[in-house]
């Protein structure tokens, strides 16, 4: 048997070398995969130009600064259309990677956040970028954070001298082409043969939700004139601003891409914080119970008068125990009891949603005073919490704008791109970027940035990927097939303190 297998083993051997000499005398015409050209398809991107608000700038860690306007997304999306005939993209850049502004050498925003190794930091720095040094532009990045939808076409938006009164912006004021400009103005004017509008609406409902609701809905009031800097805005005039946008933008024939708002809902700045924040001793939670005898038995009372359903006696009843507690807040949408001398006192429910600076006010003291705890035994005011009612008007708002939106980009043949499925999905099951899945958490998530809202140097390159995609499927361009999108390791989830 092992003659046997040897001679078998020889006779492998031989007939192997039987087909090496044989395949040496063949010839094969084995296909090599060439490298896909890269082509613009039907689109120009010989000039391009960004309008947006603080996304478009490239607001990241709770400001603007150098390293943050590099990596804004136009910035990235710029660098790909330079292979596909794309020109010169100029951004209004700060002056330092300190972040913040100065209005005549005084202090109007402050500098970035960065994570210390334990929690959240505001930079020991000062900022640089004094707003009164103007800028010479045309600039191709015409981001401006904190603008609203109607803000885009308000003259006098950037007049220096109205920024110290609250009637202009100073982001704007440094780079707008004269005082009486407009955003839309000065962007048509560079007359653009690409564009981009990035989440139409963000402003004009997130300044309500990260205020706490303590805006108001100004739904059915058309005129913006009268709101306030934390309403939301009606859908119509935002209806009105955006078409009048998209309508000037593709006048000349310029194509480009919209995008939508994300809910607030997916964003760390309201999920980071749990409602039941308050861990608490057996002890504590009865003399809290104690404390707040007097406000429950008044409640039954209104019950027994007809004011209070048995639901809302429920609802606002405040209970605590052992463990993990929901925080105590103040709902102005309950049933006004003033009348009986009771506050609109309740304790948070899941569909309640702390903003994120609460993470550092619950559980602090009034003047000193051990009895006296926020979010405990003094109930949270309305600044501290988006209820489950005022994060109902946040989505109903959103997406009004994003019907408008998507309307807009189908009825002139332009690409969309669907941040609010972007989010939803990250704040889910995680967005894989490369080889990185990315979710909403803040600090090590890797898509939203310090601040809970803006997104980090690698969720911008994600959100160009989205806006490269939508421009393929629109346009007949290629970014992806030929290997063109932005890669994740290119970008860091966090900037260093040191930059």
């Amino acid at each position: 048997m092992k003659i046997l297998n040897i001679y078998k083993s020889i006779g492998v051997v031989a007939l192997a070398a039987t087909l090496l000499v044989s395949c040496s005398e063949l010839e094969f015409d084995i296909p090599v995969e060439s490298e896909v050209a890269l082509t613009n398809g039907s689109a120009d991107f010989s000039n391009y130009v960004a309008i947006g608000a603080s996304f478009s700038a490239g607001v990241s860690d709770g400001t603007l600064f150098r390293e943050s306007q590099n990596n804004s997304f136009p910035n990235s999306l710029a660098s790909a259309f330079a292979n596909a005939g794309g020109g010169e993209f100029r951004q209004p850049l700060v002056n330092d990677n300190v972040g913040g502004l100065l209005l005549g050498g005084v202090q109007i925003a402050g500098p970035r956040l960065y994570f210390d190794g334990a929690g959240l930091s505001v930079l020991d720095g000062t900022p640089s970028t004094e707003v009164s040094e103007l800028l010479t532009g045309p600039f191709n990045n015409m981001g401006v954070g904190g603008a609203k939808s109607f803000h885009f076409l308000a003259p006098g938006y950037g007049n220096l001298a109205g920024v110290p009164l609250g009637q202009a912006n100073p982001y704007f004021a440094r780079m707008a082409s004269s005082p009486n400009a407009t955003v839309l103005e000065d962007a048509v004017s560079q007359n653009p043969t690409f564009f981009t509008i990035s989440v139409m609406g963000g402003n004009d409902v997130l300044g309500y939700a990260t205020s706490g609701g303590s805006g108001v809905d100004q739904t059915g009031n058309f005129d913006p004139s009268t709101y306030g800097g934390s309403d939301i805005t009606d859908p119509n005039v935002f209806a009105n601003a955006a078409t009048a946008m998209v309508t000037a933008l593709t006048a000349n024939g310029a194509k480009g891409v919209l995008s939508n708002v994300p809910y607030v809902t997916d964003l760390p700045y309201f999920t980071t914080v749990p409602y039941n924040a308050v861990p608490l001793d057996a002890a504590t939670a009865g003399l809290l119970n104690g404390a707040f005898a007097e406000y429950n038995g008044g409640l039954q009372l209104a019950g027994s008068l007809g004011l209070l359903t048995s639901e809302e006696i429920a609802a606002r009843t405040i209970v605590f125990a052992a463990g993990q507690n929901a925080v105590s807040l103040v709902d102005e949408d309950l049933t006004d009891l003033s009348a009986l001398g009771l506050p609109s006192y309740r304790q948070a429910t899941p569909d309640d949603l702390m903003v994120l600076p609460s993470l550092s006010f619950i559980g602090t003291l009034v003047d000193n005073n051990p009895t006296l705890i926020n979010g405990v035994s003094v109930p949270l005011s309305d600044q501290w919490v988006l209820t489950g009612t005022e994060t109902q008007a946040s989505i109903v708002a959103t997406d009004a704008y994003a019907v408008t939106v998507q309307s807009l980009a189908e009825a002139n043949g332009l690409a969309f791109a669907d941040l609010r499925v972007i989010l939803s999905e990250a704040a889910t099951s995680g967005a894989m970027f490369d080889e990185f899945n990315m979710t909403t958490d803040l600090i090590f998530g890797g898509l939203v940035g310090l601040d809970g809202v803006h997104l980090t140097a690698r969720g911008y390159a994600y959100m160009a990927n989205k806006f490269l995609e939508a421009i393929d499927a629109t346009y007949g361009s290629n970014f992806g097939a030929s290997g063109s999108m932005l890669k994740a390791a290119d970008y860091e989830p966090l900037y260093s303190s040191s930059l």
